[in-house]
């Protein structure tokens, strides 16, 4: 592994999982969403971010996290690796208020300066449909990886332990 790509639902741990591999194997982490908002929750200009996400996708070594439909093409074309988190909606709704009680009015540390924690309902009913709704189209991508690429699909934080102590360096 040396480009691996963690994509799932909010609240599904992807930026914890990515920083924990790329301490287990010293890839660089890339947290996109550290890239894509600007302060006041200000999205990136389409150019500017597919310009931006193709320059990292060019880096030799990287794990990178975040969903952003825009470029995920680009990111599945670059990878060696992909993980999707595919875990219980329930447990994603919960991380999600967790995070919100921890961080409320300041940036969490995959986050980008400026953007402090919020909770709306309809990222929480984004998170309810994702398995009905987007689920199904991540594993239909997944099925379409070459040869040279892998999936890999944990359900579970025990997958997930055992996903990172199988690939420590």
């Amino acid at each position: 592994m040396r480009r691996v790509n963690v994509i799932g639902s909010g609240g599904a741990g992807k930026s914890h999982f990515s920083t924990r591999l790329s301490r287990a194997t010293g890839l660089p982490v890339i947290h996109l969403d550290t890239l894509y908002w600007k302060p006041g929750w200000v999205e990136s200009g389409q150019p500017e971010w597919t310009e931006t996400v193709a320059r990292l996708c060019d880096a030799e070594r990287w794990v990178m996290d975040g969903n952003y439909g825009g470029t995920l093409d680009m990111r599945m074309a670059a990878c060696d690796t992909v993980v999707f988190l595919d875990m219980p909606r329930w447990l994603c709704v919960l991380r999600v208020m967790k995070r919100y009680v921890q961080y409320r009015g300041r940036a969490r540390p995959d986050m980008a300066t400026g953007c402090p924690e919020q909770l709306s309902l309809a990222f929480l009913r984004w998170i309810w449909r994702y398995p009905r709704e987007r689920r199904p189209k991540v594993l239909a991508l997944l099925d379409t990886l070459s040869a040279e690429q892998q999936a890999v699909v944990l359900q579970s934080e025990a997958d997930v332990d055992h996903f990172l102590e199988t690939h420590r360096r």
